[in-house]
């Protein structure tokens, strides 16, 4: 990763002009630049969360040499983002839960472990977990690895509202504080807090 640009300092003199290499290093810098994703964070080693990346994050995403992307979007994945995932030997795991406002709307429990499955298993990492804007459904899966790792409900809540902000949901909450973990108790947990 280059920073060299952001800390130039400025010419004392009015008249003097730049070194002629910075010149050249500005075009090589624009794809050397790297920019993560919204609500971009790391999970635990190896695992990572995000809204959903554009061309904008390729730069980004390719330093982290990821294996595999689960997106918990139904939606079709764009294809300049297939292109770079195929580029770079990504597998793309995609399991579409919709991201439905309505309070009542039930977080599809099997969905959920099956993504959970592939988030566990250490050949997929290091993998990106990501849908829309990396708030609610990202959140739900990330709180439901938070019990797996025997976290307090109350910090697995904190962590939650500080993704989702103002628009967190009682029902994603309620989701993860109910969803069964002892189905998957037998997966090796090879997390950093998890080791004894």
């Amino acid at each position: 990763m280059k920073l060299d640009n952001y800390n130039v300092q400025p010419p004392l003199a009015a008249d003097a002009s730049p070194p002629q290499d910075s010149l050249s290093d500005a075009d090589t810098d624009a794809e050397d630049i790297f920019v993560p994703p919204l609500n971009f964070a790391m999970v635990d080693n190896g695992i990572f969360r995000s809204g959903f990346p554009n061309s904008a994050n390729f730069g980004f995403l390719k330093s982290l040499r990821l294996r595999s992307v689960i997106c918990l979007c139904p939606e079709p994945y764009p294809e300049s983002t297939l292109e770079f995932l195929k580029a770079n030997e990504i597998r793309l795991y995609q399991f579409g839960i919709d991201g439905c406002k309505e309070p009542f709307v039930n977080i599809p429990n099997d969905t959920i472990r099956e993504a959970l499955k592939v988030a566990l298993d250490v050949k997929n990492h290091p993998l990106l977990i990501h849908c829309k804007r990396g708030k609610h459904r990202t959140g739900c899966l990330v709180g439901c690895i938070r019990r797996l790792q025997r976290w307090c409900l109350s910090s697995v809540f904190d962590e939650y509202q500080r993704f989702a902000g103002a628009k967190a949901r009682v029902s994603d909450q309620r989701f993860i504080e109910l969803f069964d973990i002892s189905g998957l108790k037998h997966h090796p947990l090879s997390f950093s807090c998890s080791r004894k």
